[in-house]
């Protein structure tokens, strides 16, 4: 090694040689220190640090390879078309054709005597619902009783009257007057029978109350519509009068009912009153209920961006129950046919792709995420991903997947 320090030292060096000396000294102390702090290691190329720093490309295409006994047992079938609906969906809730609802009220106020049907029977038009017991029907049946009494006597007066003039026994005038009470007589007579009917009793009970001379303080209330009971407020001794809610009976005619289903805004445009719609309750399986759009919402829910649509049903068999959660679909347009594969054939991974097999020579398999359109009657719209022939897998595609799986564990 050379000793710098006896060459510095040396008699021989001139003063220029000196400084040659020196300077170079320096030069190599600033590389050393500079490769110090660099860690020694020469720098590399620009190209090579953008290599570096770059995750590797990762191969998209999964493909797995089954034995042969493996694949006769993978069924195998080309990717075909199939009919789909065009129908939009909602769901919403069956409730009473508020149209066909009555709330039965008592005419007059009275206490309730009587009921006579409870909550779920069924009555028919005119059939007795409850009585009641009215001081405003004894005061109308005691005027009836009156009215006829007066009648009955202004009759018999007119008649011997009448019969005194023809016997030259009695006056004109007298005859006249008699007339004029008879008359009188006889339009509060039916007037008073008009009061009773309003309070709805029937000429048979008009005529039988006028025969026994005896005032009915029994008020009887009919249901105005045949239906069903669908509330019921009415207890013996309790205090009515009429229009007080709540009703002492309700009944509903349920030979139709309606769907009050929340339809989303961008769906709306597509909805016309009188449009067919088929409806599903859970309780009834695939059994379809038809009906028709009758109202669509005015407005939209500023919270749930939807739209209220109200359908009225046809229920003539009186299936459906108030309450029954239902789901609502709707003809938008003619059906049509496009590629599509079962339902089976999709498998739904965690991440949110679909992907399905595919195959070429039976053997080899190979993973294809698709893109999916409508689900109807088990079979799958495809709208990207496959062709039609294409071999698919329809049944034992999470075979594959926990095959491929299984492999990767490995």
């Amino acid at each position: 090694m050379l000793d710098w320090r006896k060459v510095i030292q040396s008699p021989h060096l001139s003063r220029r040689h000196f400084w040659i000396v020196v300077c170079g000294l320096v030069a190599a102390g600033s590389l050393g220190v500079w490769m110090f702090e660099s860690g020694g290691a020469p720098a590399e190329s620009p190209d090579k640090t953008t290599r570096r720093g770059r995750a590797p490309a990762i191969d998209a295409k999964v493909v797995i390879e089954l034995t042969e006994a493996q694949a006769k047992a993978v069924k195998v079938e080309p990717v075909g078309h199939s009919t789909f609906d065009l129908v939009k969906q909602a769901v919403g809730n069956i409730d009473f054709n508020q149209n066909m609802l009555v709330q039965v009220f008592t005419p007059y106020q009275g206490r309730i005597v009587v009921t006579h049907a409870n909550i779920g029977d069924r009555v028919d038009r005119g059939q007795l619902l409850f009585t009641i017991d009215s001081s405003d029907l004894l005061q109308a049946s005691s005027t009836l009783v009156a009215a006829a009494g007066v009648y009955t006597l202004q009759n018999r007066n007119l008649k011997r009257l009448t019969e005194n003039l023809k016997g030259g026994g009695g006056a004109q005038k007298d005859v006249d007057q008699a007339t004029s009470d008879q008359q009188a007589a006889e339009g509060a007579l039916r007037a008073a029978r008009d009061t009773m009917r309003i309070f709805g009793k029937t000429d048979e009970d008009v005529d039988k109350i006028v025969a026994e001379r005896k005032a009915d303080s029994t008020l009887v209330v009919r249901s105005p519509i045949s239906g069903y009971v669908t509330a019921r407020t009415a207890a013996p001794g309790l205090f009515v009068q009429p229009g007080n809610a709540p009703a002492p009976f309700t009944v509903a005619d349920t030979s139709t009912m309606w769907m009050i289903a929340n339809v989303v805004e961008s769906d709306s445009a597509l909805l016309r009153v009188g449009q067919e719609v088929k409806v599903r309750v859970s309780a009834y399986g695939d059994r379809e209920f038809s009906g028709s759009i009758v109202v669509i919402g005015a407005s939209v829910d500023p919270q749930t961006r939807r739209v209220m649509v109200r359908s009225e049903i046809k229920d003539p068999d009186h299936l459906l129950r108030a309450g029954m959660f239902a789901t609502f679909a709707i003809h938008i347009g003619n059906p049509f046919q496009t590629t599509a594969v079962p339902d089976s054939a999709i498998v739904r991974e965690g991440d949110g792709t679909m992907p399905v097999w595919v195959t070429t020579d039976r053997r080899h398999f190979e993973k294809r995420t698709v893109k999916t359109g409508l689900l109807q009657r088990g079979a799958t719209q495809i709208l990207e991903g496959v062709q039609p022939g294409a071999l698919v897998v329809p049944d034992g595609a999470i075979f594959l997947s926990n095959k491929l799986l299984i492999g990767a564990a490995e």
